[in-house]
């Protein structure tokens, strides 16, 4: 939220600067964004006057001006203003000044070959507004030659972060009155009196939906003038970032801003019959006043009359009963809409407003009439015009909540024992009513939707306090050596961590968010994906079903800038989501290799490129780290349509439970990522881990080197071309556990003396012999035993 200090001070009588109001915000809670004064970058710019405007020799739509700075040596400078003449004062922007709107440094320059030593500006340029259609026109009375900044004063322009459960700060006077609890100034209190209507209401006006729209005041104001608002005005809504319109508009917009409480005015003209707050017919329609037409549904609340819908209720008008130039009558709605149902109607449309803003976190409730009050009052101060008595519908909701109080837990909650007359203090400053002795009974104004229990009423009284007057204060430390607290699951993702940052590799933290096209891609056939109901922007509206497209972007950013190898994992979730509705968030860990594994050298030439061995380096090498039983997995393939079918797999605990898959990405892939180099990838799913049989956690059993040595033995089987060489390393390692205790493939021979359609598999099997060393009938039964288990897959002993 946006305002100006001289907004601010016409609710705060202080002298404090901008720096200490900013300090004090911030101290309060209030988070400031920015402190900007458009003064300060004017102070290159002088006021000077036009001496003489004649005609550029070479351009019709320029004029050389003789322009005085008020010391007696006039500057010439080219002008295409079509205002620029003899005897305007306006503002002239010496060489070396940069001009605010573009950050355009103006130098002494040759304009058609006319010289020119400076420039007359406009409005916009000057960052005071949107005119440009001509240079700025200054009253007779402006000091010549003094700087512009001077002449205008400073009016510093704050930008507050206001959180959600604050809508009471989402106008400049709760701000006003934060500050004023805090010391830096004086609340002034609200100065309206009740405006007494000349005559009856000349429409009706009702609440048809007493849920959605519980109160609904409103009142006419006719024979008024709408025109343009009158500068201070104008010069507040500036300062707000708001585009002045007409005083009406203006003034609608002023209240608002000024005391967070949203208004309507409609053009009495355009309405037909009684005006009513109810619920949204099934396709009815209305044109806003952004230009664009909505489809409305019954669970909406809407303001109509006989004709049709007229207003989304709450969020924004429509454009058909707006107020224009020749608006002459006006109905004035001041209303209390429920907050759940304006949010919910805000998300359904995606319609954004300044009302929806402040309408959805909770408008005060007992503020109608005083609301409809002030804006009869400005109304009637700059347009003129006889109101109508005021027409009350329906009830707003009590405001009246009462929270029972210990002024001893501001000690023990917030850590600061404070008086308890100070704590009445602040409490009343801040508009809370406080009763009784000992136990205290708290009134909660209207203004404070979010306060619910005594622990709010704490945070109150130490926000205002000094948030940095609370003492540090360590916690209690046990006695002895700590337990661990860390889970089962957060200890396995500390040592995967460590393991892959270890292998070279680094970590990433990418959005949980994803462009609906991308995670449509990694999503499985029979996996629908997790949509935002209200995402933070398009591109960031479905939750990831894999952690692999948000580091594939990262991967392209990285060597689109340059970067020759990239190596990144992520441990993170992905959510899942089953076409039968039911839905779980799952650990997993992904791993993006790109560009080069090694650079170019001596001793192998070219670079060389990321393979699918490597990325099944490192999926077995983590899943050693996790604990899974490496040695029994099953290689297979379907990793996925995402991935090159020829150059990837996936390893399995048994058939069915995939552990990880690795591999190329396939080249549709990469296309729909914009990679132009191949990539592999690899995906573990931590949540698919055997559990641990032993409580020992991650604990290294005891060393026991063997006391006998070990044997080694070459076996060369002939197999099928479509057998797999990880089944035929499980059936060896099978044939005997107690003894084998390693199988490790050295060779693939297919050529001369390999039949057609086999190849020659040779491995190398360890053997370990525990109580006595193996003779030659052991080691013979061992191998007959190797050859059996190869010969069940349809191998055999190649002669």
């Amino acid at each position: 939220m946006k305002f100006a200090l001289s907004w601010l001070r016409r609710y705060l009588d202080t002298t404090a600067d901008a720096a200490t109001i900013a300090r004090a915000l911030t101290s309060l809670g209030l988070e400031i964004e920015s402190v900007s004064d458009a003064a300060a970058a004017l102070s290159a710019f002088r006021i000077a006057r036009v001496l003489t405007a004649e005609r550029h020799p070479q351009a019709d739509k320029l004029q050389v001006l003789s322009v005085d700075l008020g010391d007696g040596q006039p500057l010439q400078v080219v002008c295409g203003a079509p205002n620029a003449r003899a005897g305007l004062i306006g503002v002239l922007g010496l060489p070396g000044a940069v001009v605010p709107a573009n950050g355009m440094e103006l130098r002494k320059s040759a304009i058609r070959g006319v010289e020119s030593n400076g420039m007359m500006c406009s409005t916009r340029e000057l960052g005071l507004g949107e005119e440009h259609d001509g240079i700025i026109e200054l009253p007779a009375e402006a000091p010549i030659g003094r700087s512009f900044a001077d002449y205008i004063g400073s009016d510093p322009v704050f930008d507050v972060a206001i959180t959600p459960n604050r809508p009471d700060c989402m106008g400049v006077y709760g701000i006003a009155r934060d500050l004023a609890a805090a010391g830096v100034g004086t609340l002034q209190p609200i100065a309206v009196e009740p405006v007494e209507g000349g005559f009856p209401c000349p429409i009706e006006i009702r609440t048809d939906d007493p849920q959605g729209c519980p109160a609904f005041h409103g009142r006419v104001i006719r024979a008024l003038r709408n025109g343009p608002s009158p500068q201070w005005l104008q010069d507040a809504l500036k300062g707000a970032g708001q585009r002045p319109i007409s005083a009406l508009v203006d003034i609608t917009n002023f209240v608002m801003l000024g005391f967070g409480r949203p208004a309507h005015a409609y053009d009495l003209s355009t309405l037909t019959g009684a005006v009513v707050a109810r619920k949204a017919r099934a396709g009815e329609t209305v044109l806003a006043l952004n230009g664009r037409e909505y489809t409305l549904d019954p669970s909406m609340t809407v303001i109509a009359d006989d004709a049709g819908v007229h207003d989304v209720a709450g969020i924004m008008g429509g454009e058909h009963s707006g107020c224009t130039e020749t608006t002459t009558d006006v109905l004035l709605e001041v209303a209390y809409f429920d907050p759940a149902a304006i949010a919910r109607t805000g998300q359904a449309l995606a319609l954004t407003s300044d009302a929806r803003s402040r309408f959805e976190r909770g408008v005060d409730p007992g503020f109608l009439d005083t609301g409809l009050d002030l804006l009869t009052a400005l109304i009637l101060d700059i347009c003129g015009g006889e109101p109508s008595h005021v027409v009350r519908a329906g009830h707003p909701p009590a405001a009246d909540k009462l929270v029972a109080y210990d002024p001893a837990l501001a000690g023990r909650l917030g850590g600061v024992d404070l008086p308890q007359a100070e704590q009445r203090r602040i409490l009343g400053a801040l508009g809370f009513g406080v009763t009784g002795e000992g136990l205290w009974r708290v009134a909660v104004p209207g203004w404070r939707p979010d306060i619910d229990g005594a622990a709010d009423i704490v945070e109150e009284v130490i926000r205002v306090h000094g948030l940095d007057a609370v003492p540090s204060t360590p916690l209690p430390r046990a006695a002895g050596v700590a337990k661990p607290t860390a889970t089962p699951a957060q200890a396995l993702e500390r040592r995967l961590r460590r393991a892959a940052a270890a292998r070279g590799s680094n970590e990433a933290v990418t959005w949980s968010f994803l462009p609906e096209a991308e995670a449509a891609h990694f999503a499985e056939p029979d996996q629908a994906l997790w949509s935002l109901a209200n995402p933070i922007s398009e591109d960031l509206k479905v939750m990831r079903p894999s952690l692999l497209p948000g580091l594939l972007t990262a991967a392209r950013r990285n060597c689109d800038r340059g970067a020759a190898s990239v190596r990144l994992f992520e441990i993170g979730r992905r959510y899942l989501r089953g076409a039968g509705g039911a839905s779980a968030e799952a650990p997993s860990l992904a791993i993006v290799l790109a560009g080069e594994r090694a650079p170019r050298g001596w001793a192998q030439g070219k670079a060389v490129p990321f393979d699918a061995f490597d990325a099944k380096a490192e999926a077995l090498a983590l899943l050693a780290e996790a604990g899974a039983p490496v040695d029994n997995l099953m290689v297979m393939g379907e990793a996925g349509a995402q991935f090159h079918p020829g150059q990837s797999a996936t390893l399995r605990l048994g058939p069915k439970t995939v552990l990880a898959r690795f591999g190329m990405l396939h080249p549709a892939t990469l296309k729909a990522f914009d990679l132009s180099a191949p990539v592999a990838v690899v995906e573990l799913f931590l949540d698919r881990l055997p559990a641990k049989k032993s409580a020992a956690g991650f604990a290294r059993a005891a060393y026991a080197p063997p006391a006998l040595q070990a044997v080694t033995r070459d076996f060369a089987f002939l197999v099928g071309l479509d057998r797999p060489a990880g089944d035929i390393v499980r059936a060896v390692r099978g044939a005997d556990k107690a003894n084998i205790v390693a199988v490790r493939v050295f060779d693939d021979f297919r050529g001369q003396g390999v039949p057609e359609g086999q190849r020659s598999l040779a491995v190398e099997v360890t053997l370990q012999p525990v109580d006595k060393s193996y003779d030659e009938a052991a080691l013979k039964a061992i191998a007959d035993r190797i050859v059996a288990s190869v010969a069940k897959l349809g191998g055999s002993l190649r002669g």
